[in-house]
């Protein structure tokens, strides 16, 4: 009981403790002790966030990718940087590109996965199903070719980002970039009118 009680409430640390901005300092300069003291701070609290965004299964692989990024990027913080909002950014920011990479992977499957058998499938489905691989045809057709590209090498292809940047010749973060504006372009496309 006392666990769960722990696990819902926040602590705060003890007076005389280091504070936030002190250890912001500390982890730029890559001092281990303020990593472990940041993380025994946050940890229970991004957990909490993240199971309660999208269940456990989800939390666990952006749990370890949140604090991945905390220690690839911690040299980069600025002197007033706000630890909490900064954590709880790149918790969310995690969760969100999750969403949007499974219906990503949803769309793969549903449509340019095989076409569907006619024996099985009710002809008006069948049908249904031909139209929309049209309709999403034609709405990549009408992209810009550098999102058409983009789309095609991750969404179809199943490419990484890293494998797309050397490919088109791109940093990591202007892949992401230009793949988030096609993914946006191709749902504004796929929201008008046939």
């Amino acid at each position: 009981m006392a666990l769960l009680h722990m696990a819902l409430t926040e602590t705060p640390p003890p007076a005389g403790a280091t504070t936030d901005v002190a250890l912001v300092a500390a982890l730029r300069r890559r001092e281990a002790r303020a990593f472990d003291e940041l993380y025994r701070r946050y940890h229970v609290r991004l957990w909490r966030f993240l199971v309660r965004l999208g269940g456990t299964h989800v939390a666990e692989d952006l749990f370890q990718d949140t604090w991945l990024a905390v220690a690839k990027h911690a040299a980069n913080l600025k002197d007033d940087t706000d630890f909490a909002a900064w954590i709880f950014t790149i918790a969310r920011n995690r969760f969100l590109s999750h969403r949007r990479w499974a219906f990503v992977d949803r769309v793969r499957r549903e449509w340019f996965g095989k076409e569907p058998s006619m024996a099985v499938v009710e002809p008006e489905r069948a049908a249904v199903a031909r139209q929309e691989t049209v309709r999403l045809e034609h709405a990549l057709e009408t992209l810009a070719p550098i999102h058409r590209e983009v789309l095609l090498l991750v969404v179809v292809e199943g490419l990484t980002t890293e494998q797309v940047g050397k490919i088109l010749d791109l940093q990591n973060e202007a892949v992401r970039k230009r793949l988030s504006r096609a993914r946006a372009a191709l749902a504004e496309r796929l929201e008008e009118r046939p």
